[in-house]
């Protein structure tokens, strides 16, 4: 089962690979076929195989010899092992199936932020139907009472903080970051998207002080704080009971 999940979890890995490519760029998704940006050389269907391909073209493209971005196995196999441990962690429900596509969606948002300093609103959309029909699914099928109170709470309290913090700091943010954390506090609920605030910054303090020591980024480069939240969002929904927990016996110690 888990070579099944992490092979699914690669295969759409390759999907994500096309909408990050091409979504900022407002293509389609789905039309005109997969291709070399640099010579148009239509890619087969060996072309294609997730991880596989990268390795037997060397990096390479078959027609012009342009090189691949490393990006491409980079995402197919992070999604990968990201199917995995949620499937450890959740098993096969359906709270795996839905964490699933929306870690799909959030590598999609990383890796743009990354690269176009960008959070698109259609992907803050689907992150927000992929909840809702998350929710709906557990009432439905499992007879789950979600407390949708503590989900607007969480997106309201998380996106108002962030709009403070834009205005405060005068463009230090943008507006996709505000999108961004309303939708994972829709998601989380208010006490998880504290937490990932919380952890957000301190991640992204640590990351951007290492990037300046190491000159990688100067104090005039702009760095995305989209990925922090990300990552802080899967720590919060891997561990975040036990780290809150962890934090309340400090203080009644």
């Amino acid at each position: 089962m888990i070579l099944l999940i992490f092979v699914y979890g690669i295969i759409i890995g390759s999907f994500l690979n096309v909408c990050i490519y091409r979504i900022p760029r407002r293509e389609g998704i789905v039309y005109p076929p997969s291709h070399c940006p640099v010579c148009n050389y239509k890619l087969k269907w060996y072309d294609n195989i997730p991880l596989l391909s990268y390795r037997i073209l060397r990096g390479r493209c078959r027609s012009c010899d342009a090189p691949i971005s490393i990006q491409y196995p980079l995402v197919e196999l992070l999604n990968g092992i990201i199917y995995i441990i949620l499937y450890y962690h959740f098993n096969f429900t359906i709270d795996f199936v839905f964490f699933a596509l929306i870690s799909s969606v959030l590598i999609v948002i990383t890796f743009i932020d990354l690269m176009n300093m960008l959070i698109p609103d259609v992907l803050i959309v689907i992150l927000v139907m992929l909840e809702i029909l998350h929710k709906l699914s557990l009432y439905f099928l499992k007879g789950i009472t979600v407390n949708l109170w503590d989900s607007f709470l969480g997106l309201f309290v998380s996106g108002f903080l962030f709009l403070l913090i834009v205005i405060v700091s005068r463009g230090g943010m943008g507006d996709g970051d505000i999108t961004l954390i309303a939708s994972i506090g829709f998601i989380l609920g208010l006490k998880s998207i504290l937490l990932t605030i919380l952890l957000s910054f301190i991640i992204g303090a640590i990351i951007s002080l290492f990037l300046l020591l190491t000159r990688i980024k100067t104090k005039k480069d702009p760095i995305a704080f989209g990925p922090f939240i990300v990552l802080s969002f899967f720590i919060v929904l891997l561990y975040g009971p036990s780290i809150i927990n962890w934090y309340f016996s400090l203080i009644y110690r």
